[in-house]
């Protein structure tokens, strides 16, 4: 049997509220009758069930996946906030050299930049010949 949509007709489906003990109110509720002379529905039925099994192994393997996730980024905001804490600690010892040292490392850094400088240009100078 096949309603002009191409769905199966099991019986009548509608949405209404009844006042009458032992229902809800709620107009959104679906109330579905549906008509015992089909003998398939046993077979609807099953099937439906095995899906809403599948969906919850889905669903299970969603949580898990989640929760592992969760779990890994936990560890790597840990990872970061260690690796802050470092740096920190590297950049108040450096300081503390510097202000020691005074202020020569401006002047060991163009030494190092010319040195490279002079080196890059001898090998090619000597590379040409």
């Amino acid at each position: 049997m096949a309603n002009s949509g191409g769905l199966p007709s099991y019986g009548a489906v509608s949405h209404r509220s009844s006042a009458r003990s032992g229902y809800n109110n709620n107009p959104d509720e679906i109330q579905l009758r549906i008509d015992p002379m089909n003998a398939d529905l046993d077979e609807e039925v099953n099937g439906l069930r095995s899906k809403i099994s599948l969906l919850k192994n889905v669903a299970q393997e969603i949580g898990d996946e989640a929760r592992y996730q969760n779990d890994l980024i936990s560890q790597l905001q840990m990872t970061v906030i260690k690796a802050q804490a470092g740096v920190k600690n590297n950049m108040r010892w450096i300081n503390k050299k510097i202000i020691q040292n005074g202020s020569n490392h401006v002047f060991h850094v163009l030494l190092f930049v010319l040195l490279c400088f002079f080196v890059v240009y001898f090998l090619s100078k000597f590379s040409r010949r």
